[in-house]
C-alpha cells in the first residue's frame, strides 16, 4: 500500500512539473536503466518519503504522464 503512495505521489509531481511552462529540467547524463538520484516527496499523509527509502527492500516505478491532468 505504501508503494502505491509513493508511485501516486511520483506521478503527481510529475503532472505538475509539466504543467508549469517556466519549468526547465536539470541537465543530466541519465540513460535509460541507470538509478534514479534520490528525491523527497510528501505521502498522502504529508510525511515525507524519500525514493531512497525503498533503495534495496521494495520496487519502484517512476511514471511520466505528458499533459496528465490538464485536459488537453
Amino acid at each position: 500500500m505504501k508503494t502505491l503512495r509513493v508511485l501516486a505521489a511520483c506521478t503527481l509531481f510529475a503532472a505538475v512539473l509539466s504543467a508549469q511552462q517556466r519549468f526547465t529540467p536539470p541537465k543530466t547524463q541519465l540513460k535509460v536503466g541507470d538509478e534514479a538520484p534520490d528525491f523527497t516527496l510528501t505521502d498522502s499523509d504529508n510525511k515525507p518519503v524519500k525514493l531512497s527509502d525503498f533503495r534495496g527492500k521494495k520496487t519502484v516505478v517512476l511514471a511520466f504522464f505528458v499533459a496528465a491532468f490538464t485536459g488537453g
